[in-house]
Parts: structure tokens; C-alpha cells; sequence
């Protein structure tokens, strides 16, 4: 569910087990912060969406070690999904396999004003290290960032720095990249040395703290458009500020 004003959020959490209820946290999260969303319908292998009655059930009961199947709110005029997957040790950083939540939202002015609280609401619920909501324009542009040598060659784009690929950063806490709304709990926020309060005084009054310490931090106050020179500057000075996102910081 792709559209061209869409709203992505993902979040990077330590690997699932199965029945350890963090899928059923994560939709619960999703929906609590939503007004009136309600994820209670699935997709079928022929693409039709059916109703779930007994969610949480089929949920729990569907719950691999490493993920969750995708749940929808099977409206087509206002697509809301969510799903989890699991990122293999081989591409993890710190070498631990990880729970990857995907979710899409319509970027809409409801969903524009729930935003920070639907990616504390997943990303709590799913215990992430970090995580990030950009709408679908600029998050494509972002993952243009991670780059490698022998696999993913070239640069980025926009005179944005070289992010590195997830494998080659040293722990799961520290971000990949930066998007328009910053999921950082309290150990991200601590791997990248946020906040300081000198520094950090602009962001700090779009921020936010979550119930477990952690931290929602909101880089501009529409959503964040690189053909925005004003977005773009900020996306930037936030790269500037915080060298550890990405893996570029000296050993």
C-alpha cells in the first residue's frame, strides 16, 4: 500500500519470539493513538481483505519467532497497515537479528497530528531501539543515503552525507539514518549523546519523552519535503549534530 502521500513508519527492535506478545503491544499501540483505527482485518493470498473477529487470537496464534503477519483496517479510502519482519543476523548491526515493524498511514491532517504519537505508541510496544515516521517522498530519498562501496556504490542524493549499511554498524542502538519524526530510546539517545542541552535546544522543543525514557523527536514542524530548502538544511544540521546515525563516527 503505496500511495504518494502516504506516511511510513518503521521501527528496529531485538529479534521476536514467538508469544512474547510484542506484536499484539505494537497494534494495540497503534490503535490507541489513532483515533478510531482499528487493525482487524487481514489480507488474503488472492488479494481480498477478511474481516478478523477474534484478532488478538489470530494474531497471538500467527506470531512467528522473528515476525507477524500484516493486519489492515480493510478501509480503501483511508489504508492504515502494520506487519513485522525480521532482519537476519548476517544483515544486523552488532550481529543480532532484529524485529522490523512496517507500518503505512494516508498522510492526512489526522494522521499529521497523531504522528508522534502513533511511532512512540508502535515503537514502545515493539521495546525498539529506534525507529522513524517520513512521509513515503522524502523516506525513499533518505534510504538513497546508505551507500557501500562494493554493494551499494555511488552517492547520495542532495549532498546528504553516506550513510553506512546496517551490517557495518557496531550496535542495534545506534540509528541508521534520521527521518521526519525520531524514534531514539534511552539507549539510542545515549549512543548518539542526546540530548545536550546547549545543542540540542531547537529539537528539544519539538521533542518528546516517552513512558521508558526514550525520546520522539520531530525535525521540522510540517512534514519533512527535501524540495524544501529549509527541510533540507535541517535534515542535514541533524546529520551534522549527531555523526554517530549512520555509522560515519571515527572508531
Amino acid at each position: 500500500m503505496t500511495t504518494q502521500r502516504s506516511l511510513g513508519i518503521i521501527v528496529y527492535a531485538p529479534a521476536l519470539l514467538a508469544r512474547d506478545g510484542r506484536a499484539l503491544a505494537v497494534v494495540h499501540g497503534m490503535e490507541r493513538t489513532l483515533p478510531g483505527l482499528r487493525l482487524d482485518w487481514e489480507v488474503s493470498e488472492d488479494g481480498r481483505t477478511v474481516a478478523l473477529p477474534q484478532r488478538d487470537t489470530w494474531l497471538a496464534e500467527r506470531t512467528r519467532d522473528g515476525g507477524f503477519p500484516l493486519v489492515c483496517n480493510g478501509d480503501e479510502r483511508f489504508p492504515v497497515m502494520i506487519y513485522g519482519l525480521q532482519t537476519p543476523v548476517r544483515q544486523a548491526p552488532g550481529g543480532q537479528p532484529l524485529l522490523d515493524v512496517h507500518a503505512e498511514l494516508p498522510l492526512d491532517e489526522v494522521v499529521i497530528a497523531a504522528a508522534a504519537d502513533v511511532l512512540g505508541g508502535v515503537a514502545e510496544g515493539a521495546r525498539a531501539f529506534w525507529g522513524h515516521a517520513t512521509p513515503s517522498g522524502a523516506g525513499v530519498e533518505i534510504a538513497r543515503q546508505t551507500r557501500d562501496p562494493v554493494h551499494k556504490p555511488g552517492g547520495p542524493p542532495r549532498g546528504l552525507p553516506a550513510l553506512k549499511l546496517p551490517e557495518k554498524i557496531r550496535s542495534p542502538e545506534i540509528p541508521h539514518r534520521l527521518g521526519w519524526l525520531n524514534y531514539w530510546s534511552a539507549a539510542a539517545a545515549h549512543a548518539i549523546g542526546f540530548p545536550d542541552p546547549p545543542r540540542d535546544a531547537e529539537l528539544l522543543s519539538r521533542a518528546r519523552r516517552t513512558a521508558t525514557g526514550g525520546w520522539v523527536v520531530q525535525l521540522t514542524d510540517a512534514p519533512l519535503d527535501l524540495d524544501n530548502p529549509a527541510h533540507l538544511d535541517a535534515l542535514k544540521r541533524a546529520y551534522e549534530r549527531f555523526p554517530e546515525i549512520g555509522g560515519r563516527a571515527a572508531p
